[in-house]
């Protein structure tokens, strides 16, 4: 797992201090990862035991395996190619792992149990994204709500119930005007799965359930940026094989107690 996916799930644990050190890492990963916990400690200005409560909370033994995973990561990013070809194919093969490595029971289970699913994308390439999500489970008798806009989304959200399932597509999970429906939503003990790329994200960090994918940003020759969302298509098929498997699965149980 990589250490955007673990801040995300952990962020809850983290308190003011915590950030702070937090902060500094990922404003100066190259840095932090030669650095001993007591050097750490002294640019954050704040004790050993802080540092090592701090990795723990994010899910590691101590502050050396924390280190030897933030300079394996960042070695990695420093190798990435500078062909954006190249870059394609690697985020291509790291979003495959990242579902490999998911367990979808959770959220397959959430999905089956629904009375209603909505399934909400932040902007327009992300609205294709629940656009084609809809369309999918079609084929397996579930049917998507598809909320077009934030005004519509305001607007649904108070009639949004328990029963309910809220599927949310953000390319960087941190658009603002999400926050009070999500807030909202969490509130009312509401669950919602994120859709996002891997990062550490503001959406991500208010849900336990998560789904992510990767990509570059390309740099382009006129001043330009540009990043993908095709590898959204592909985790939205990898959920929908996730959600036949589990799906099946219930069937067959149900079958067997029947009997």
């Amino acid at each position: 797992m990589r250490l955007e996916e673990l801040i995300n799930n952990n962020y809850n644990k983290l308190n003011d201090n915590d950030l702070y050190i937090l902060k500094y890492i990922l404003n100066n990963k190259s840095e932090c990862y030669n650095l001993g916990i007591n050097e750490l400690a002294k640019k954050c200005n704040v004790s050993r035991t802080t540092i090592l409560r701090f990795t723990q909370k994010l899910g590691f033994k101590g502050y050396s395996e924390f280190r030897v995973r933030l300079k394996w990561q960042e070695e990695n990013n420093d190798n990435e190619e500078d062909d954006y070809v190249e870059k394609l194919y690697m985020d291509l093969n790291e979003t495959i792992k990242l579902v490999r490595e998911k367990d979808f029971t959770n959220i397959c289970k959430l999905i089956y149990n629904a009375e209603r699913v909505f399934v909400y994308g932040t902007g327009t390439a992300q609205l294709a994204v629940a656009q084609e999500l809809k369309r999918t489970f079609l084929a397996a008798h579930k049917y998507f709500h598809l909320i077009e806009g934030y005004r519509e989304f305001e607007i649904i959200t108070p009639s949004i119930t328990e029963r309910d399932i809220v599927i949310i597509i953000s390319l960087s999970g941190n658009t603002t005007s999400l926050y009070s429906c999500v807030n909202e939503l969490s509130i009312r003990g509401i669950e919602y799965i994120s859709i996002t790329k891997l990062s550490n994200n503001k959406l991500s960090r208010m849900t336990p359930h998560n789904l992510y994918i990767t990509n570059s940003i390309m740099n382009l020759s006129n001043g330009l940026t540009s990043e993908t969302f095709s590898f959204f298509f592909i985790l939205n098929e990898v959920l929908f094989r996730q959600y036949i498997n589990y799906q099946q699965k219930q069937e067959d149980s149900s079958l067997i107690i029947e009997e």
